[in-house]
């Protein structure tokens, strides 16, 4: 679709989280489709968890977004998506891929939204192809229980905070959830949640900078429950680590099921987004130092400091492969 100015960030570009919401929609489709393919019950396909997503262009108001998705692997009880957007200047014809994004979903009874259907499986070109999904599949459900673990923490507000310590920046959204946010099966679309996440990060980065600043990267983000319609979600961020160019922030979204619900709030998603600051010609700007005062920020810093190093190290054997290539 045709991106137009309410998709806009101050920046004048399409919103990340406008991005998200769309690759979350292409991938719930399709393998609603593909779920749906054999006989047997009907069935909606929930997000799960997306891994890694670069945002390697921006996109411009007035441009087109193609958004394509296909399976690439399917176990018993879950999809793996593919998903890539690509921008087209319909002025020029000029055309680049701006993200590539892998997302994973279960289907789920329309009939009972707490049963988990069988995925029909599909036909691999190679025995390698479903060797290496297997590998991601297990990859990715260790990661999720990992995640799972260590979501205890909960954001307080700071009084009278210093300028670029985590108090300073720490943000949080309150939203309530409505019909128009909400799959056939009454939770919410994957996409939107996405979407309100990006905005959280995106107040966070812009309060530490105060410039423009931009979504770099989305680190795995895992969908731990489902949040059903008339709950009200709580969306808190915090910085955990900052480079020279980048800063990364965790962001995690509480439930609390207010409509016929007795049950207490509960982690629902939780995900790292990293971003740059730019300047008004688009250029990076240094990112300032972040200061941490207790131990547990402290602990935050390095771990965050440990993931910066090991997507550098990724990122630029990459490059050396590409080169050789």
């Amino acid at each position: 679709r045709i991106m137009r100015p309410d998709d806009a960030n101050v920046a004048g570009n399409v919103h990340g989280g406008t991005i998200l919401k769309m690759i979350e929609e292409a991938g719930a489709i399709i393998s609603t489709r593909h779920c749906n393919s054999q006989a047997g019950e009907p069935c909606v396909a929930a997000l799960a968890r997306v891994e890694r997503t670069d945002f390697l262009s921006p996109v411009c108001i007035g441009e087109v977004a193609n958004v394509s998705a296909e399976i690439t692997y399917t176990s018993r009880h879950s999809v793996e998506v593919q998903v890539n957007v690509m921008s087209e200047n319909i002025l020029t014809g000029a055309k680049k891929v701006t993200n590539k994004a892998t997302l994973w979903y279960v289907p789920l009874s329309l009939k009972n939204v707490n049963k988990v259907l069988e995925v029909p499986p599909i036909q691999y070109a190679r025995k390698e192809q479903e060797d290496e999904g297997k590998k991601r599949y297990e990859e990715q459900k260790l990661d999720r229980l990992e995640t799972k673990q260590r979501n205890g923490d909960v954001i307080f507000p700071v009084i009278n905070p210093e300028l670029h310590t985590v108090g300073y920046s720490q943000s949080s959204l309150i939203h309530l959830v409505g019909p128009s946010d909400c799959t056939l099966l009454g939770f919410v679309h994957g996409g939107v949640t996405m979407k309100l996440m990006d905005e959280v990060a995106g107040i966070v980065a812009a309060r530490h900078c105060k410039t423009n600043i931009v979504t770099a990267s989305v680190d795995a983000i895992n969908f731990h429950e489902k949040i059903k319609k008339g709950s009200v979600i709580t969306i808190s961020g915090r910085m955990t680590f900052t480079s020279n160019k980048s800063m990364e922030i965790e962001v995690f979204v509480d439930a609390d099921p207010f409509v016929d619900e007795p049950r207490e709030r509960y982690r629902a998603v939780s995900a790292f987004f990293t971003y740059v600051s730019l300047s008004k010609e688009g250029k990076p700007l240094p990112v300032p130092q972040l200061l941490t005062e207790t131990e547990a920020e402290k602990r935050r810093f390095e771990e965050g400091k440990g993931r910066y190093l090991q997507t550098k190290a990724k990122r630029q054997a990459q490059m050396q492969q590409a080169v050789q290539q």
